[in-house]
């Protein structure tokens, strides 16, 4: 079956809609516009640019997908959006397309659900599963890793990296990279304790939630430093795959500035 498009709606007949495409009253969809099999778009939503959205995406109304970054170094370039499959964009949703500071894209991952006005700023990439409640603000160029749980309020400051089955707290302010399997919160937010309920709903095994458990009591209780850390809990074995990313992401924290471990880049 081809696409459903309300006779209010104003659709580039150079867009590119796949099987079973539903467009409501009022909206705009440019002529660089890819949407993918199953997915509804509800009424007054517009989406510009270079864009492209997978299968089976929800999008409801006053959502603004793929309009320019709002970076006033940006020249008008072709630069991108690109969702994947699976996600659900509640009211007011914003994703801006990238500037050229980067690879010229903003990507979102699979299955994600982003509450009422959450914004997606230019050159983000995301990954799957991720809930962000309402209002959540996420600056331009921050990398968030899978099944991240981002309460309502919380604003991410650009070029911050979180990590994979992280937590952030209602309200936060996030100013440096959030450590993966962490819950952090506060004002100026620091990791308060392990994910445990995210890591038992995703079937991790209890070991890996013991040797976190002990990385977290070092790190941010003892306070002995990542190396000591590092180097006592590598020393006895077995490895576990948790422990190592987590120092890896650590150690990536560390090579940046202000705690933000993309922040390299723009130091060089």
């Amino acid at each position: 079956m081809g696409a459903q498009i309300e006779k209010t709606a104003a659709v580039d007949p150079r867009a590119e809609l796949g099987p079973n495409v539903r467009i409501g009253h009022f909206c705009v969809v440019g002529p660089d516009v890819k949407i993918g099999e199953g997915t509804v778009i509800e009424d007054h939503v517009t989406i510009k640019g270079h864009t492209s959205i997978g299968r089976d995406n929800h999008i409801f109304a006053g959502c603004v997908i793929g309009t320019h970054p709002q970076d006033k170094s940006y020249r008008g370039t072709n630069t991108r959006v690109e969702i994947g499959d699976g996600n659900t964009f509640r009211e007011l949703c914003t994703v801006n397309r990238a500037s050229e500071k980067e690879d010229g894209v903003t990507r979102v991952g699979d299955s994600n659900y982003f509450m009422t006005q959450s914004h997606i700023a230019h050159d983000c990439k995301l990954g799957d599963r991720i809930v962000a409640a309402n209002n959540c603000m996420i600056g331009g160029h921050v990398h968030i890793g899978n099944d991240v749980t981002i309460a309502g309020g919380v604003g991410i400051h650009h070029f911050v990296s979180v990590g994979q089955l992280s937590f952030i707290g209602a309200m936060s302010t996030v100013l440096h990279d959030v450590p993966p399997y962490m819950i952090v919160e506060g004002a100026n937010a620091r990791p308060r304790c392990v994910n445990v309920v995210g890591l038992k709903r995703n079937d991790y095994p209890q070991d890996d939630i013991n040797v976190l458990n002990q990385a977290f009591r070092l790190l941010y209780r003892a306070r002995i430093g990542v190396d000591a850390a590092r180097d006592e809990l590598l020393s006895i074995g077995p490895i576990r795959p948790v422990l190592r990313h987590l120092f890896d992401h650590l150690e990536h924290t560390g090579g940046g500035r202000h705690g933000r471990g993309r922040d390299r880049r723009k130091a060089a």
